[in-house]
């Protein structure tokens, strides 16, 4: 079946109202799709409230502002619809709260302690909080007093300082300034050669890296090696250590009592240590010994005669 053109037109036409509708009471804080309950409150003045504004609980939205009216006291009664999901108690307050320096406000319930639950239609109380500017207002008038008092003590100062003190000031300062240029030079120094000493380190990583990799692929053969060490550990654990020390002490014996038979006079070696006539003897001996060299070296032709033509010899 062909749909004609004018038909298309008016489907359309009548979709682009729909969502006209839809969007205006969106806006207006109507949501026709959904039903909702709907909860009241009066306040005096509703400074940067508007519809469509949130409605929240500790900073998560519940609902929103459905709609302001005037009323003949010229207060002003706001609707809200809230979630049915959510249960207000009766005795919460719907308070009116500054978001922003600008003014803008939305609504916070506060959620009161009651075992009864408001219904849909119910008033719940309401409560003003003071805009952000109002409060800031007090704390602006005293920063205002602090400052107009402390320019006052700065001129003071000012007036008392003489010329001399404040030259002194602006060469600290100009040498304040001359080292923290210094000190900015020696950190790009500094930062140069982190960077120069960047690829050396890189390199003593790698290398690290690799001794690592090497400890791990000979893991096997540093546990054989050190598995050889033990054997050896216990092979020399097992070495007859104490027929060792008996030998030394039956030599320790032996000469002891060599030592003992020289001291008794026992033996050749003790009559050599110990004949005070063979030392004497020994002594002479040398001595007449010493006498032939020095008569030798002073008269060597009484020893040793020669001729070179085969003369007499005496």
């Amino acid at each position: 079946m062909k749909i004609s053109n004018e038909t298309k037109v008016g489907i359309l036409a009548a979709l682009a109202i729909a969502i006209f509708i839809i969007g205006y009471n969106f806006l207006k804080g109507n949501d026709i799709f959904t039903s909702e309950n709907e909860f009241y409150a009066k306040y005096d003045k509703v400074d940067g409230l508007g519809i469509s504004k949130p409605v929240l609980v500790n900073g998560y939205q519940i609902g929103r502002v459905s709609a302001l009216t005037l009323q003949p006291n010229g207060q002003i009664l706001a609707q809200f619809k809230i979630n049915p999901k959510y249960e207000i108690p009766k005795n919460t307050i719907a308070r009116l709260e500054s978001t922003d320096l600008l003014g803008s406000k939305a609504v916070v319930f506060d959620l009161g302690n009651s075992l009864q639950y408001a219904i849909d239609g119910d008033t719940l109380n309401a409560n003003v909080q003071a805009n952000l500017l109002e409060q800031v207002e007090p704390v602006q008038k005293k920063a205002q007093q602090i400052i107009s008092r402390l320019d006052s003590v700065l001129t003071s100062v000012n007036q008392i300082l003489n010329p001399d003190f404040q030259r002194n000031v602006n060469r600290s300062f100009a040498s304040i300034a001359k080292t923290l240029e210094t000190l900015e030079s020696t950190s790009k120094t500094v930062d140069g050669t982190v960077t120069i000493q960047a690829q050396r380190i890189d390199h003593i990583l790698a290398n690290a890296e690799s001794i690592s990799d090497n400890l791990k692929n000979n893991n096997t053969k540093i546990n054989t090696i050190l598995t050889n060490f033990n054997s050896l550990s216990d092979q020399m654990a097992k070495v007859k250590f104490k027929e060792t020390i008996d030998n030394a002490n039956e030599a320790v014996q032996q000469l002891q009592q060599s030592i003992a038979k020289i001291n008794n006079g026992t033996g050749s070696l003790s009559l050599l240590l110990n004949d005070e006539k063979l030392y004497n003897n020994l002594n002479k001996s040398a001595e007449d010994l010493d006498k032939l060299m020095v008569d030798f070296k002073s008269n060597p032709k009484r020893y040793v005669s020669f001729s070179v033509f085969g003369g007499r010899k005496d």
